[in-house]
């Protein structure tokens, strides 16, 4: 192995005869033991960047490790390539989302392929594709049929000059993020599924999968938000008739209540604004505001006194005035909630902006007469100021009040959940159409399987603000399949979220007449090792745990979980470099490539004057921290790069990128190159000490790739590779230099490959078994004792493990550095931990 590494060289090479070979296909027929690996698949932007090389080199790394362990592996990729952002293009640079979409995912598919991926391209998929949402569709009509899918109008985000629904997250500040529309409050008739009858479930399921991160699962906990409380009315005082019902989950406050807040589209708050223009202004200023409960817990709390009051449950004499409040939505709960400001804040934001009372009903042992001033005590305690409640714990309390609610027959104990249906509606072209037909006579008329997919015509236009379906001129006008009749096609799209609910059930399963064949998807499935990042914790990972319930709830699968492990990786991070312009506007950021770098700071390449060096961050690109990951590749190689991916910080936590990780990387692959060279014809003998490192390591890096310890097992070759180097030519050297050409395998495939073939061996290491162990090199028969000349460590010895105290004193004795120190003293004391130490006391 005299020539240098050439790692562009070998990256083709390799990576054109694993294609050849078709080396990762996953066969359904196999005998193996089955694990599938499956990375967040990604949405087709146009470039991949660091991030997705760190999130794919972690499922590439295992599912490589369980092909050496004799594993049959499926490890797919896909593309989740419907969404806006290919409508935005088309709008901005005229060109048709499909067209847009497919060039990136060819782009983006080759970005992958020079990383050398063991990804099974056989299975390939794009949600966009006819022959995916087609499935999807099939899928609606199913969960539609068993009752899991409805139709009712919905509060949503409306931009009225795009003229389309907007998640919360594209309303900023009130306005469309596109747009810059003021963004109204409408009802709309909207799709929904019935993630809901699976509440309970969804909550119990978390408690089985302990291979999931625990801060994941407690944010689904919270997000699906399980509670018991108190639903009852509030009793109208004349010439105000009308009931208001609430759901209380702090019953046990009820003595601190000082108000009733009802939302803007209340039947109460509407019946007051047919006569009251304020009430009606206050409305419509409501409707202009957010329409989640997440995104109004930081918006102003404002309110309207509609001069109505109600009497408290327990005493007829008390009286709460009633406001029509921001902060209190129709579609959560009864729409109408119990203040009690003392424990809660938003309550108490409320109360101190209109002077409403603020009266501690729970205080902690010795806080009883605290006031309560700008936060809100939600803590636990005792009832206080609360009548027959004073002295019980908060629970105790809780069901005391349910327990005369119910005995006296003014409300009843209730258990809720913070969950609510999934509104899968669209007013976007880009996405899967909604399989009914909405026809006069018959109503909504599901579009037969037969004549599924439902395809997207290709002849739209993004000239006019608003969904291209909507006014299509023959598209959306069919025959009603069930009288024959003029009817039109629904012209919402579903969410995309449905697209990523059950791709990983497609790749294992891909017959053309159906979804999946259920024996097959039952061979794969439930994934084992899902991987990608924690920003997906809530909405992905519970729809598509939903989806698949779903599936199980109509016969179609035998499993619920579809991802037994789950692996939430950390971001790759970047410093910033920038400088200010003045006059109130924003910095200028560059990118890595227009600096030159210093230790004390850094300068702009075109101008060589000195920029600012920013916090490092998340790659972005609005700060330009971002690096491609083509021009490393190109300089680097495709194992330097994954190298470093794997190397530095544990995998869980954020990974800062820097030149000179990289070019560490690059000089270990280098490293490694000149040491797998030097395997030596006709060396003989043993090293034992070699051996058991050898042997050792192998089972360590196996335990660390399992546990996705990438670090650690990458600390472990290095630690190998230190000892290889040290030690002289033998049998045992050349059988570790081979070895470490397996462990590599994993992470620097095309390197491996390379020192395989001139090793001569036969077949791809991609084909080769994991180095095997043998247990009873794993067991240390030597120890190491230290020396001691008063309680200092003066040197070491290595003897076998259960060395007697005679002999230890006699080896101790003879060490050199504690020869030199008595210099022909006899001590007068020698103190022996046996395996441990020698103590010479002198």
């Amino acid at each position: 192995m005299q020539r240098r590494f050439n790692p562009l060289e070998a990256d083709a090479r390799w990576q054109a005869i694993w294609d050849e070979k078709q080396s990762f296909r996953a066969d359904d027929a196999s005998p193996k033991p089955r694990s599938y690996v499956l990375e967040m698949f990604p949405y087709p932007s146009g470039r991949i960047h660091i991030g997705h090389v760190r999130n794919y080199s972690m499922g590439d790394v295992l599912a490589r490790f369980r092909r050496m362990t004799g594993h049959e592996v499926l490890h797919p990729m896909g593309w989740d390539a419907f969404g806006m952002p290919a409508e935005n293009a088309a709008m901005e640079k005229k060109v048709h989302p499909g067209k847009w979409t497919y060039e990136n995912i060819a782009n983006m598919k080759a970005q992958l392929k020079k990383l050398g991926f063991a990804l099974d391209w056989s299975r390939e998929l794009a949600t966009c594709h006819p022959d995916y949402y087609g499935h999807e569709q099939a899928l609606f009509l199913d969960m539609l049929d068993a009752g899991l899918v409805y139709r009712k109008e919905s509060a949503v985000n409306w931009d009225p000059v795009d003229m389309t629904v907007l998640a919360n997250e594209q309303v900023i500040d009130g306005k469309g993020w596109r747009s810059g529309a003021t963004v109204e409050k409408r009802k709309l008739s909207q799709w929904f599924l019935k993630i809901t009858q699976f509440a309970d479930d969804l909550l119990e399921g978390l408690k089985g999968l302990d291979q999931w991160p625990e801060k994941v699962r407690t944010m689904q906990e919270n997000w699906i938000g399980k509670s018991v409380g108190l639903q009852f009315k509030f009793q109208p005082v004349a010439p105000f008739d009308q009931a208001i019902e609430v759901y209380s989950t702090r019953p046990d406050t009820i003595f601190g209540a000082s108000f009733v807040a009802i939302a803007a589209d209340h039947p109460v708050a509407q019946a007051v604004a047919a006569d009251n223009a304020q009430a009606q202004a206050f409305i419509d200023l409501c409707k202009a505001g957010g329409t989640t409960a997440a995104e109004l817990e930081t918006a102003e709390k404002l309110g309207f006194d509609t001069g109505l009051t109600v009497t408290h449950p327990f005493d007829p004499d008390w009286q709460l005035p009633v406001f029509i409040a921001n902060f209190v939505l129709m579609d959560y709960g009864t729409g109408a909630v119990m203040g009690v400001p003392a424990h809660d804040q938003r309550d108490l934001d409320f109360a101190r902006k209109y002077m409403l009372p603020v009266e501690r009903v729970v205080a902690a042992e010795g806080d009883e007469t605290a006031p309560i001033h700008n936060e809100a005590y939600v803590g636990p305690g005792r009832l206080v100021n609360s009548r027959f409640l004073n002295g019980m714990a908060v629970e105790e309390a809780k069901a005391a009040v349910i327990a005369r609610a119910q005995g006296e027959g003014w409300g009843a104990g209730k258990t809720v959940f913070r969950l609510r249906d999934w509104g899968v509606s669209r007013q976007r072209y880009w996405g899967t159409p909604i399989p009914v037909i909405h026809c006069d006579g018959c109503g909504v008329v599901p579009v037969p399987k037969a004549q599924l997919p439902v395809v997207l015509p290709d002849d739209v236009t993004f000239d006019i603000p608003g969904n291209p379906l909507d006014r299509h001129p023959t598209w959306k006008h069919v025959e009603c399949p069930a009288c024959g009749k003029a009817a039109v096609r629904e012209t919402d799209t579903l969410d995309t979220f449905a697209d990523s609910s059950w791709y990983f059930i497609r790749f294992a399963s891909q017959p053309k007449d159906k979804p999946f064949d259920r024996e097959t998807v039952e061979k794969w499935l439930p994934v084992g090792q899902y991987i990608g990042g924690v920003e997906h914790a809530i909405l992905h990972l519970l729809y598509a745990r939903f989806w698949t319930r779903a599936l199980q709830h109509m016969g179609q699968l035998g499993f619920a979980e579809p991802f037994t492990g789950l692996f939430t990786q950390g971001m790759v991070t970047h410093e910033t470099y920038s400088r200010e312009q003045g006059d109130g506007l924003p910095p200028v950021y560059f990118a890595p490539g227009e600096i030159e770098r210093a230790a004390d700071g850094a300068t702009l390449i075109a101008d060589k004057a000195p920029v600012e060096v920013g916090r490092v961050v998340k790659m972005s690109k609005s700060k330009k921290n971002v690096v491609d990951p083509d021009d490393i590749i190109a300089q680097y190689g495709a194992d330097a790069v994954r190298w470093f991916m794997l190397s530095d910080s544990p995998p869980e936590r954020d990974l800062p990128w820097t030149e000179s990780g990289i070019e560490g990387s690059w000089r270990f692959v280098n490293r490694l190159w000149r040491l797998f060279g030097q395997i030596e014809a006709g060396a003989e003998g043993a090293e034992k000490a070699l051996d058991r490192k050898l042997h050792q390591t192998i089972d360590g890096i196996a335990k660390d790739i399992e546990a996705l310890s990438f670090n650690k097992a990458v600390a472990k070759i290095y630690e190998l590779a230190n000892a290889v180097e040290k030690a002289a030519p033998s049998a045992s050297r050349n059988a570790a230099i081979r070895a470490l050409a397996l462990l590599v395998a994993p992470m620097t495939p095309h390197l491996a490959e390379e020192a395989w073939a001139d090793m001569g061996e036969t077949g791809l290491i991609a084909d080769a078994a994991w180095p095997a162990v043998d247990p009873a090199l794993l067991v240390d028969d030597e120890v190491t004792i230290a020396c001691q000349v008063m309680g200092k460590l003066r040197d070491t010895i290595t003897v076998p493990k259960g060395t007697d105290r005679q002999e230890l004193e006699r080896l101790a004795l003879a060490a050199p550095n504690v020869v030199r120190i008595l210099d022909g003293a006899t001590p007068k004391k020698i103190i022996v931990v046996p395996d441990r130490l020698v103590n010479l006391v002198i």
